[in-house]
């Protein structure tokens, strides 16, 4: 892997770009995803913002984690001016709790990508969500945790994960049983 210093994109000899592992991403490599830029064409691709729900992956691995199977560690800075808390809810501002949990999908979408498995990413589902919390613009920072329990790679890839959000160190979201794939991108 290169470190998180270097370009993830490289050219083979015919120049066309080929998406080179790193360990970390910052914010402008993660709008570069959500062009489509970064795994190639067709393939995964991060919404861009407002939908992005993370500022940067600070650690991504792929046999960390609570199942040695990989992790990912993304950071949200939060700033009262963030486009949800005007609208949801006006005089009592919460992130909606469904951002976070996209969050913690995009996440295990991205990794998908980050291992090489072509085709386009999509939400497939999760198992237990829990709430315990909420994010309002008094918080500074959430940090998202996937441990990614399994992939299968054949004609489309799986991804089965869990996942954590934490607000300013303070886990109050957990999700069992994640679930994102991939399709066919000319599906």
């Amino acid at each position: 892997m290169t470190t998180s210093g270097m370009s993830s994109v490289a050219e083979n000899m015919a120049g066309e770009s080929l998406f080179v592992p790193q360990n970390s991403y910052s914010y402008d490599e993660l709008i570069a995803c959500g062009k489509g830029e970064l795994f190639g064409p067709g393939n995964a691709q991060l919404p861009l913002p407002p939908m992005l729900m993370f500022d940067r992956i600070t650690s991504i691995t792929a046999d960390g984690g609570a199942y040695g199977k990989g992790e990912i560690i993304a950071e949200l800075d939060i700033k009262p001016d963030l486009w949800f808390f005007p609208c949801h809810f006006e005089g009592d501002p919460v992130m909606p709790g469904c951002l976070g949990l996209d969050a913690l999908w995009q996440l295990a979408g991205f990794y998908i990508g980050w291992t090489g498995a072509p085709g386009r990413g999509r939400a497939f589902g999760a198992g237990e969500i829990k709430f315990s919390g909420m994010v309002t613009p008094a918080a500074k920072l959430v940090t998202y945790h996937i441990d990614i329990k399994r992939v299968v790679n054949r004609q489309v890839a799986l991804a089965f994960a869990d996942g954590q959000m934490a607000i300013d160190g303070e886990t109050v979201y957990e999700t069992k049983g994640l679930r994102v794939g991939t399709i066919p991108a000319d599906a």
